[in-house]
């Protein structure tokens, strides 16, 4: 009996305690051949870069309405504003126009005093007053006839002064969002308020009188300024030309 127990025992030997034992001798032959390293890293290294092209690719694929299963009708889609101008992103700049309706129907009554200019212009530009000869920062506008004529806003901006000077009469000076300053002096019936927002063309006032230039009449002093140190610009050399 207990030498077929015994015999019963070695048939039922475990036999893959011996082929456990054999496996650390398998892998150290094959971790022995010379190819296995560099055959791992190259294996590697080509599936961290697969890993990385497939991020890659996900995170710039754009997802269709197809692939959401959304059907955006015709109706429903944005309106393309693109034709009528309403997305108008490279405007030209607004241009500075002369401040009247019919600049045909005006004279220059008095020229900007220019420092280049000839002898006899230069002679034009300047203002008696109060026995002192003042060259003239400005252009005067008068009316052929002689009559009052609307003073229109040369360009679009803020109003930033409306006042009344015993010698120049009553001014509005509108600043404008290109560093420029345009101002309008002897003017009469004056239609906008400090702080208010006005566009090119918009009437501000009417022509007017004033006291330092008397002889002149009835008449629209018009001047444009520069925001970053007040220099008085020759305005004949700013306004549109088409206008």
């Amino acid at each position: 009996m207990s030498d077929q127990n015994k015999g019963f025992q070695k048939e039922e030997a475990p036999k893959t305690v011996q082929g456990a034992q054999g496996s650390p001798s398998a892998w150290k032959r094959l971790l022995a051949k010379k190819w296995v390293f560099p055959a791992t890293y190259v294996a590697a290294a080509a599936i961290i870069l697969t890993l990385m092209w497939v991020y890659q690719d996900t995170g710039t694929k754009t997802v269709s309405q197809d692939d959401l299963g959304i059907k955006v009708s015709s109706d429903d889609q944005a309106p393309d504003n693109s034709k009528d101008g309403a997305l108008a992103v490279n405007a030209p700049a607004e241009a500075m126009q002369w401040p009247v309706k019919d600049r045909a129907a005006l004279d220059v009554s008095i020229p900007f005093y220019d420092t280049n200019a000839t002898n006899e212009i230069k002679q034009a530009a300047m203002i008696q007053y109060n026995d002192q000869l003042t060259p003239h920062t400005a252009i005067d506008l008068k009316a052929k006839d002689g009559a009052a004529f609307d003073v229109l806003a040369a360009m679009s901006g803020k109003v930033t002064a409306v006042e009344q000077n015993p010698v120049v009469g009553s001014l509005v000076e509108i600043t404008h969002s290109n560093g420029l300053i345009s101002v309008y002096q002897s003017l009469a019936e004056v239609k906008v308020t400090k702080g208010a927002e006005v566009k090119k063309g918009d009437v501000i006032a009417k022509a007017g009188r004033n006291e330092f230039e008397k002889e002149d009449g009835v008449h629209l002093h018009f001047e444009v300024r520069q925001v970053s140190d007040n220099a008085a610009l020759n305005p004949e050399t700013i306004l549109n030309a088409k206008q």
